[in-house]
């Protein structure tokens, strides 16, 4: 039953009845009787439901983004998954609550649970639930950003695609692949990058996977992998393509490389930010970062040799790319993307059976350090990963 509500004190303090103050005991009596009525007949009704009904709304659709140009939840294929602004799931009591008081729920729930953001870090995330089938959480998905070692994943899907169904991986590309997708390798990706013709790869994959935000490096920069425009959409599409849809043998080995991801990355960077610092195991990571120098300023210390050549700055455009220095490109054959600030970029899957896949890009503030950068990411997707449904 839904309780009563208390009565407005007046000013001297007695309860104000509504005007039943000086009718006899009997009329008060029957009045209040009828009032308690009234009440349980409300019990599961539409005030009651919609409360219930729009915070789950509101918690898979991710709520109404001020700032975003997407309103609703969309789906990363384009299907609203919001559930409508104005229909709700049935309550406890069974009734389905409608209308602008259910949206208005639903709004300020999504609102509610969505994570601060720290101050001059630029987000786009997205929050799939694989079980549900749906978004959960979103903020600027559709933005762009340089992509760093994440297009790491396409350029070993390409790979693979490339190769006649059920041979095997040779060996030497074998050394090129795992230190790639493990360890993000920066010699190991140009070395491929070049073998599948460089931008025809993002070309590639972005008709393959029906991608819509992502795009090669600038005309002028086609050895940079690390300047790959992509989004936190578009991510999230390619690791449902990777689950649902991808060839056995390619979605096992690339998968099961990134759940070996190591702590310490190839140049020595520690890549164990952002999901395996926020998120309980089982995961598997790609991680991406640019713009902090080609040498960290605390070397991971679980570093492994490597037998590939260490990486040099400014010896191809990978190492150029990981440094974006002053001499980055212009945005204008990329619309979007920001070649000039640090980039940090969290990506996987989470959880028993895959549940979540997760996808948080950043551009960090200008002249931003490692170490707070790293803290801030980490910190941001925690929140990511709550408002999209984690425990």
């Amino acid at each position: 039953m839904t309780p009563l509500q208390t009565l407005p004190k007046t000013r001297d303090g007695a309860g104000d009845a509504g005007g039943l103050r000086g009718m006899r005991r009997p009329a008060v009596a029957a009045a209040l009787a009828l009032a308690v009525l009234i009440a349980g007949g409300c019990s599961g009704g539409e005030t009651a439901v919609s409360s219930q009904g729009a915070g789950q709304a509101g918690a898979a659709g991710g709520g109404n983004d001020r700032t975003s140009s997407e309103a609703a939840s969309p789906s990363a294929d384009g299907a609203d998954t919001s559930g409508g602004a104005g229909r709700v799931r049935k309550g406890r009591g069974g009734a389905t609550g409608s209308g602008s008081a259910a949206s208005a729920g639903a709004t300020a729930t999504g609102l509610a649970k969505r994570p601060r953001i720290p101050r001059g870090v630029t987000p786009g995330y997205m929050v799939f639930d694989t079980a549900a089938g749906k978004v959960t959480t979103q903020y600027r998905a559709h933005a762009r950003y340089r992509s760093a070692s994440v297009v790491k994943i396409l350029i070993a899907l390409d790979y693979l695609q490339s190769r006649p169904r059920g041979s095997a991986i040779p060996k030497s590309d074998l050394a090129l692949l795992q230190p790639m997708l493990r360890s993000s390798h920066d010699n190991a990706a140009t070395a491929l990058w070049r073998r599948g013709g460089q931008t025809a790869i993002i070309k590639r994959m972005v008709r393959r996977l029906k991608l819509t935000d992502s795009g090669p490096p600038p005309a002028d920069k086609p050895g940079f992998w690390g300047y790959t425009a992509i989004s936190a959409a578009d991510i999230v599409k390619v690791y449902r393509y990777l689950l649902d849809r991808a060839e056995p043998a390619h979605r096992d080995f690339i998968l099961g490389n990134l759940r070996k991801a190591t702590q310490c990355g190839a140049d020595g960077f520690d890549q164990y930010f952002g999901i395996p610092r926020a998120v309980p195991k089982p995961w598997a990571i790609k991680q991406g970062w640019s713009g902090y120098g080609s040498v960290p300023p605390v070397r991971c210390v679980k570093v492994r040799a490597n037998s590939m050549p260490p990486l040099r700055a400014g010896s191809d455009g990978a190492a150029t790319a990981r440094n974006a220095s002053a001499s980055s490109p212009s945005s204008a054959g990329v619309p979007g993307v920001d070649f000039t600030r640090p980039v940090l970029h969290t990506t996987g899957l989470v959880g028993t059976g895959d549940r979540f896949i997760i996808v948080l890009l950043t551009s960090q503030p200008a002249g931003a350090t490692w170490q707070s950068s790293v803290s801030r990411m980490t910190t941001l997707t925690k929140g990511v990963y709550r408002a999209g449904g984690g425990r």
